[in-house]
């Protein structure tokens, strides 16, 4: 039998996730129950505790139709050769344990049950068939004890192997200047060595100037790692760089059926990785297999259960009949209304949650990928952050490479919600590699609403006040219609070009406090009192648009050049309370620092020039520019062409890289 998922509890019974492993009243934690397995049993018991046993106390009842222990059945029946499943439990004391399964509707169903009561520990197995997991469902267990405690000492979901053999798999951890993350992820893999049973390889690519081998805590997670751990320093060439490089060093070893790419930023639930290659080592065909993220700061929040790419704006989007945001361990959401219901609630209880949801991509937080796919789709294109996982993924999947994100594998991210990546320094990134991403893939000529899309944006922007953000999307513009060759020759020098350009701005100036600014100051009171408020309903945005535009080519009130207005928090940013007004202090979305906007008449005037002419070339010289970077695909994704790249960068060194600032690597950002 080849175990497939294990049945986990977290080491440290955290309550903030306890609830991702097991619903109800549990008992003593791991260390406890390992002590007294180790004096009554002996050191052979004591061996099957810790973090995969539990103690059920007298008449309690537990369940694991949780994110992290049910199967996800329908997941396995789709794109798996596995057509039966045996769940495999090993139990003391007295107990039953009732499987149960869902349909894709969400009904449950009890499918079997066994009588535990023994003081020795005994071995139960369930024969549990596929066939109605077409279109989504779920296993579990309960565990009901009786008279006595039940203690669960192990419980696996496991299948015949037949010729299947166990895959190897390297691990890709791409990291700037977060070497305490890092160095935690690491030592998380040192102290799980039945993972490490199936790692070639922990690759750490390190492009940042605060060095992970310099941490506090390096020393003892290398220890931890011995000769699996190989640490590669190269030039900042952004996450795209750091993930090829995790690629190519793993082709060119030649041992590894997968890479696994991870962030820095994140805390791994290392099952995951035996879990990924379990289900990529079944897969009919190779598969990109992928994890979800969970929210590092409310850890049983859910980013989104899966991810599409809307085609006709190009834009990421969640998988349809899904909601972002979910909390299992919240209270049931009990919304009136059906389709805002789902928000909250457990996977018993969320009915949306069984059925199976097929996606684009997955985000490379935690992404694995076979290496057959990276010999014939390539590397990731030269994008630096932004749009590489889900251009790989599209690509991976015009080649035949389906991508699924499983459920049960995930880590703990920083949340977008708390970033200013739409603004800042990577708009654009944002633009530049999502018009190369739609010229590539997109099926719509000239690429159906992006390019009206793009022009809208870039307009708010300019009435906004950031100015900074509108000017580096235009210049994402003007590099995509210079054609492909821009993207590696550029990888290395960009940020720096954009971090010099950003300097003239006000917009793109932050400081920590309030106080760092001249006093608020209006030369008029508030028409009658009012204020300044956003638009409701469509209408009144739309009158707000033409107003805020006439707005910005009126001369300024000479007080607002001296004196910011408005103070703004991050929750009321919109354009279209920006547009109404000469300055505002403008607070930033993880509440650390404020930016002065001021409004500026003539370079608006140019702005919106400038961004009609580049905006109607791009429509006009689609079809030309989408022949030519579908040619060049294969050439900017190649081994070869990254190694020139690498070996440009290291040409450099490290002590002109440029820097990145603190943002993860890849992933959906705000619009």
């Amino acid at each position: 039998m080849r175990v497939l998922q294990r049945v986990v509890i977290p080491v440290d019974r955290d309550l903030d996730v306890l609830k991702l492993y097991v619903e109800g009243e549990i008992g003593r934690g791991a260390q406890a129950l390992a002590a007294e397995a180790a004096a009554e049993d002996g050191a052979a018991s004591a061996d099957a505790v810790g973090r995969r046993s539990l103690v059920v106390p007298v008449g309690g009842r537990v369940s694991f139709a949780t994110y992290f222990n049910a199967f996800p059945a329908s997941y396995w029946r789709r794109w798996t050769s596995v057509d039966e499943v045996v769940l495999r439990v090993r139990m003391r004391g007295q107990a039953n344990v009732i499987v149960y399964r869902s349909s894709a509707k969400g009904h449950v169903q009890r499918v079997a049950s066994v009588r535990f009561d023994s003081r020795a520990p005994r071995e139960e197995t369930f024969r549990l068939t596929l066939d109605p997991f077409i279109d989504g469902g779920w296993y579990w267990m309960d565990v009901l004890a009786g008279e006595d405690a039940a203690v669960l000492e192990r419980a696996d979901w496991c299948a015949e192997a037949g010729g299947v053999r166990q895959g190897r798999v390297s691990l890709g951890i791409t990291t700037y200047d977060r070497p305490d993350f890092c160095v935690a992820q690491l030592a998380a893999l040192g102290g799980a060595p039945e993972v490490l049973d199936v790692v070639d390889e922990v690759l750490v690519v390190d492009q940042g100037t605060r060095l992970v081998r310099d941490d506090a805590g390096f020393a003892a997670a290398a220890e931890a790692l011995g000769a699996k751990l190989r640490l590669i320093r190269q030039a900042n060439l952004g996450g795209s760089g750091g993930f090829s490089r995790a690629m190519d060093e793993t082709l060119s070893a030649g041992t590894s059926d997968y890479v696994l790419l991870l962030d820095d930023d994140v805390v791994t639930e290392t099952e995951g990785v035996l879990r990924a290659v379990a289900f990529a080592d079944f897969a009919r065909t190779p598969t990109i297999v992928g994890g979800h993220m969970f929210n590092l700061f409310a850890r049983s929040q859910l980013h989104a259960y899966g991810e599409t790419i809307g085609r006709y704006r190009w834009w990421w989007e969640e998988a349809p009949h899904t909601r972002r945001e979910h909390d299992f361990a919240a209270e049931p959401d009990t919304n009136p209304n059906p389709r805002l219901r789902g928000s909250a609630g457990g996977l018993r209880e969320t009915k949306w949650l069984h059925r199976r949801v097929d996606v684009d991509y997955n985000g490379w937080w935690m992404c694995l990928i076979p290496v057959d796919v990276l010999r014939k789709v390539g590397l990731s294109m030269p994008m630096f952050i932004k749009w590489d996982d889900a251009e790989y993924c599209v690509r991976a999947g015009a080649a035949g490479f389906p991508t699924v994100t499983l459920p049960g594998m995930a880590a703990w991210h920083v949340p977008w919600q708390d970033k200013d990546d739409g603004i800042d320094w990577q708009s654009y990134f944002h633009e530049r590699n999502r018009l190369v991403t739609a010229l590539t893939h997109s099926p719509y000529e000239r690429g159906g609403n992006l390019v009206k899309e793009s022009y809208i944006i870039s307009v708010k922007h300019a009435l906004a006040m950031q100015y900074s953000t509108a000017e580096l999307m235009l210049s994402a513009i003007e590099d995509v219609l210079s054609g492909p060759g821009h993207m590696h020759a550029g990888i290395t020098g960009k940020l720096a070009e954009i971090t010099a350009f950003r300097a003239e701005f006000p917009d793109a100036h932050s400081r920590p406090s309030h106080e760092e600014f001249p006093r608020v100051r209006r030369s008029k009171p508030p028409k009658r009192g009012r204020g300044f408020k956003p638009p409701r309903g469509r209408v009144n945005v739309l009158a707000s648009a033409m107003l805020g535009t006439l707005k910005q080519l009126r001369p300024l009130d000479p007080a607002g050049r001296t004196h910011p207005q408005v103070v703004v928090p991050h929750i009321d940013r919109h354009w279209s309370l920006l547009a109404q007004v000469d300055s505002a202090l403008v607070s930033s979305a993880d509440g650390t620092k404020v930016a002065w906007y001021q409004r500026d008449p003539e370079r608006f005037r140019r702005l919106l020039t400038r961004s009609s002419l580049l905006h109607a070339r791009l429509s006009r010289e689609w079809p030309e520019l989408s022949r030519r970077y579908r040619d060049a695909v294969a050439e900017l994704t190649s081994p070869e062409a990254w190694r020139a790249t690498f070996a440009a960068a290291e040409a450099v060194g490290a002590a002109e890289a440029t820097g990145l600032p603190e943002v993860a690597e890849a992933g959906p950002g705000g619009e």
